[in-house]
């Protein structure tokens, strides 16, 4: 569809250099860069609107020089980032102007098809209900909508766009860019788009274009250009790259500028038991990976809280019920990480660690009533959800994504050591348990202090968790056993 080689060029002087790329049909091409890196000027030599000093264009395998101007027109159609205004016009009428380039003849007539084609790209940019007001009297964001809309329905294969979504707020940017993406795919056209939001580029590209003072920094899948490094040098500051929680595509968070601030630390005097509940509050959030019930997965809270239920607890809505029980605390839901047991959490086992790297604390509730072999699991149809091993590991340390998730996994290693060192056994199966049906982890941190990359049994802290959910656990399960008259 379009091939761009080597192109040059600029106003007074070069501006982009040796830029090279294709677009196919039902393709998306996103441009990024910082301000003055080239974007605009890059789209106007594309398009024609610039003369490049060197390099060539060609659409459908056609030098672009080589189409008369009616003929450029029902190949391509541009939106620049400035549209002219259209002062006097109702919005039916700029839209209208999309089909200039379909009239032929010196006395032109509007078609059916014309008009098909005008009332389509309205409605699919939302601007129907505006057909006969001025364009000038509507917001910013709608007068967009109504340019989109006049390229639209110039039912080009190929679109340029600069910055479609300017001035529209995130309801309609998605609207649209949906539309676009859905107009690609079904009409197999081409579109090649500027973007300054490098997440909606990333998130409705096929193809990125990273540009670095007129030149091109990096080219390819959103996952090869929106990478840390990369995005980090081209815009010169600190930022993250993650997984969308939905799309295969990566996505971008800006992060402040590092300032000195005293440090934080969890101790185990910390960690309060009370009645029904063991509670670990601090004003400064910690960074969480958990299998709460209350907020599972990543994120940062100020409370987690192991919240003691009946063994008769049978809650419909359990998400809901545990959510009203943290406002009765004056706990903030979206601020909390819960876990449930039926284990008396008076016989919690609490100790904390002192490592080089700063500490540790480790808190574990364990009842192994219905502990069982995950192996044999399978054996069973209903296994009964009462009896559940709660693991908190509270670390005063920077880690990794990594180090939480292999933290996660030693925690796990320790406890099924735990039991066999008990001796607790899987009543249905005689063989040694592994855990219960319900057990839960919460692996928190500080972020603060000595940097963690990782958390497996060969480093201080996964030895220190390892030791830890050992020897917490045991005494829990032990505490457990005292309480339902068992021996040791």
């Amino acid at each position: 569809m379009l091939r761009v080689e080597k192109i040059s060029g600029g106003y007074a002087h070069p501006i982009v250099h040796d830029v090279s790329f294709t677009v196919k049909p039902g393709e998306i091409l996103g441009i990024l860069g910082p301000n003055g890196s080239g974007k605009s000027t890059l789209l106007k030599l594309v398009s024609g609107l610039l003369s490049a000093s060197s390099g060539k264009v060609s659409i459908e395998d056609k030098p672009m020089t080589s189409y008369k101007p009616k003929e450029l027109a029902r190949k391509m159609a541009v939106l620049p980032q400035l549209p002219p205004q259209s002062f006097g016009m109702t919005v039916k009428e700029a839209v209208s102007l999309g089909r200039y380039p379909h009239q032929q003849g010196l006395f032109s007539s509007w078609k059916t098809a014309d008009e098909e084609a005008v009332m389509e790209a309205m409605q699919i940019t939302q601007v129907v209900p505006y057909a006969y007001q001025e364009i000038t009297t509507l917001s910013g964001g709608e007068q967009q909508r109504v340019f989109v809309a006049q390229a639209l329905a110039q039912q080009a294969n190929l679109l340029l766009l600069d910055e479609p979504t300017n001035h529209l707020d995130i309801a309609h940017q998605k609207q649209l860019l949906d539309t676009l993406k859905m107009h690609v795919q079904t009409q197999n056209t081409a579109v090649v788009s500027v973007f300054h939001d490098i997440n909606l580029a990333s998130l409705y590209c096929d193809h990125l274009l990273l540009l670095e003072k007129g030149r091109v920094s990096a080219y390819g899948e959103p996952h090869e250009v929106v990478a840390k490094e990369t995005l980090e040098t081209v815009y010169e500051t600190r930022l993250d790259v993650a997984a969308h929680p939905v799309e295969p595509k990566p996505q971008m968070t800006l992060l402040p500028s590092e300032v000195e601030s005293s440090i934080s630390w969890v101790r185990a005097t910390d960690v309060l038991v009370t009645e029904n509940a063991i509670v670990l509050h601090k004003e400064r959030p910690l960074r969480v990976v958990s299998s709460a019930v209350l907020n599972p997965g990543f994120g940062w809270y100020r409370t987690i809280v192991n919240r003691q239920v009946p063994q008769t607890y049978n809650v419909n809505d359990v998400e809901q019920e545990v959510k009203q029980f943290a406002r009765t605390r004056h706990w903030i839901p979206t601020e909390t990480v819960m876990q449930l047991t039926a284990v008396d959490v008076s016989g919690a086992a609490i100790k904390e660690y002192e490592a080089s790297f700063g500490s540790l604390v480790i808190m574990v509730t364990a009842g192994i009533g219905n502990a069982l072999d995950v192996s044999r699991a399978h054996e069973v149809q209903s296994l009964p959800a009462i009896g559940t091993i709660n693991t908190w590991i509270l670390v005063n340390g920077n880690l990794s994504d990594e180090a939480f998730i292999e933290a996660m996994m030693t925690a796990t290693e320790a406890k099924t050591k735990a039991l066999a060192e008990e001796q607790v056994l899987d009543k249905r199966t005689g063989t040694l348990a592994t855990g219960t049906p319900t057990d839960s982890l919460v692996v928190a941190a500080t972020q603060q202090g000595e940097n963690l990359p990782y958390g497996g049994p060969i480093t201080e802290l996964g030895k220190l968790i390892g030791k830890g959910v050992v020897d917490c656990t045991r005494q829990a399960i032990r505490s457990y056993k005292q309480a339902q008259g068992e021996e040791n």
